[in-house]
C-alpha cells in the first residue's frame, strides 16, 4: 500500500468516526430528545433559529437515519476499504442536496453547520475517484485510488 493509498484509508476511517460521533445520539427516540434540544438551543444561541417542534415522524426518521449511519460508520471502521470512501462521499452528496432543500424551505441555519461539514467530506472522499477517472480518459492508466489524495 503506498502512503497515498495509506491516506485515503485514514481519512475515510475519519469520516467514519465523524458519523459515528455526530449521529450515534439520533439512533433512539430519547437520545435524539437530548440531541433535538442541544441543536434548538445552539441554533438560537448563534442566531441560526431553532428547530421545529418533535413530531412522530421527525423522531422516526432521525432514529432511522441515526441507525443506518452508525451501522455504515462501524462497517468503514471495521474493515476500511477505498471503496467505502467513494460510497461515502456519494452519500453525503445526496444528503447534502436534502439539507439544501431543506434550507432553501425556511428549516433553520443550524442546518448549514451540517450541509457544510458534509459537502467537505464528500469532496475531500471523491476528489481521488475523480482523478483516478480523469487520468484513465487521458490514457494515463489506472492509478490506484488514493494515489492522488
Amino acid at each position: 500500500m503506498t502512503p497515498a493509498q495509506s491516506r485515503y484509508l485514514r481519512l475515510v476511517r475519519i469520516s467514519a468516526w465523524y458519523d459515528l460521533v455526530v449521529t450515534a445520539g439520533f439512533v433512539t427516540p430519547w437520545t435524539y430528545a437530548l440531541v433535538h434540544t442541544a441543536l434548538s438551543w445552539a441554533g438560537e444561541a448563534l442566531g441560526l433559529g431553532g428547530l421545529p417542534a418533535r413530531e412522530p415522524a421527525q423522531v422516526l426518521y432521525a432514529n432511522l437515519m441515526g441507525s443506518v449511519v452508525v451501522v455504515w460508520s462501524v462497517l468503514r471502521l471495521r474493515r476500511t476499504l477505498p471503496v467505502h470512501g467513494l460510497y461515502d462521499g456519494v452519500a453525503r452528496t445526496l444528503f447534502s442536496l436534502g439539507l439544501a432543500s431543506a434550507l432553501a424551505a425556511g428549516m433553520s441555519g443550524v442546518l448549514w453547520l451540517f450541509l457544510t461539514v458534509e459537502l467537505a467530506w464528500g469532496v475531500v472522499q471523491l476528489l481521488p475517484w475523480w482523478r483516478q477517472r480523469a487520468a484513465v480518459r487521458r490514457g494515463a492508466g489506472r492509478p490506484a485510488v488514493g494515489e492522488s489524495v
